[in-house]
């Protein structure tokens, strides 16, 4: 269902790679996806999956989540889904500290639909629906996550495949609200009409020449960073979950 180049197959590899590195019983994986490219991924994976409607992933994992905390939840979602129809169940997700790992496929636009403009989508970029340019502020996904209280925060592209999986595998691992951001290349909508590179490895190069670490921006100028990808873990701490005050509530009603 994918187009050739596009990132979401790199990021199911990936997330495949780091459950198998875990020794995780798919049968006790929920994979949660909305609308949209990425949103497709769990039609692949031969575990339990939900393919909800636009937004609401985090809605239907927080159900699963609480029904039944032993099992292991990841949500797969593109930026369209969960940073606008899906933005207040990301906001409320991340204050409640859910303990699911929420991957977000970051490819700068509506890709499946396309290519409108999304709230990640740079300053200025041209798009179906902002043609002489995008004339709002797009979000940081991961500082908007950390302000409303993400515990794991983490941020890499698909050129850097084993620190993603690693990523993955230490945001399953952590109690917690993880949310980790993927910027992915899209030739067929976002490489083509914004970046203007038709070809997959161009795309992928230029991911490669404008990420530049956490560690690295710390020494730039804010002119220096304009157009440039920070990557890097950003956020991790330990924190009572939304599971563990809901499981005190039933002990404090219990006894009394």
């Amino acid at each position: 269902m994918f187009c050739p180049g596009c990132a979401c197959g790199q990021i199911m590899n990936n997330f495949l790679y780091a459950i198998d590195d875990l020794g995780l019983d798919p049968n006790k994986i929920v994979t949660i996806g909305g609308v949209g490219c990425t949103a497709r991924i769990p039609a692949y994976l031969n575990m339990d999956t939900i393919h909800g409607i636009h937004g609401r992933t985090l809605a239907f994992a927080t159900g699963v989540k609480l029904a039944n905390p032993q099992l292991t939840v990841v949500i797969l979602t593109g930026d369209g889904d969960v940073a606008a129809i899906g933005g207040n169940h990301l906001i409320q997700a991340a204050r409640r500290n859910l303990d699911v790992t929420l991957i977000v496929n970051n490819n700068g636009s509506y890709a499946m639909t396309g290519g409108q403009v999304s709230p990640v989508t740079p300053f200025g970029a041209s798009t179906t629906t902002t043609t002489r340019g995008n004339i709002e502020t797009p979000f940081d996904l991961c500082k908007l996550v950390e302000a409303a209280g993400g515990t794991y925060i983490s941020r890499w592209t698909t050129v850097h495949s084993a620190q993603l999986t690693n990523a993955i595998k230490e945001g399953i691992l952590h109690r917690g609200f993880s949310f980790i951001e993927v910027v992915g290349q899209c030739p067929t909508i976002y490489g083509r009409y914004v970046l203007k590179l038709r070809e997959p490895v161009d795309n992928i190069k230029w991911l490669k020449e404008n990420s530049v670490t956490k560690a690295q921006a710390e020494k730039m100028k804010t002119e220096e960073l304009e157009g440039k990808v920070i990557i890097g873990n950003f956020v991790k701490k330990n924190l009572p979950t939304l599971n563990d005050r809901y499981e005190a509530l039933e002990s404090r009603v219990k006894s009394g």
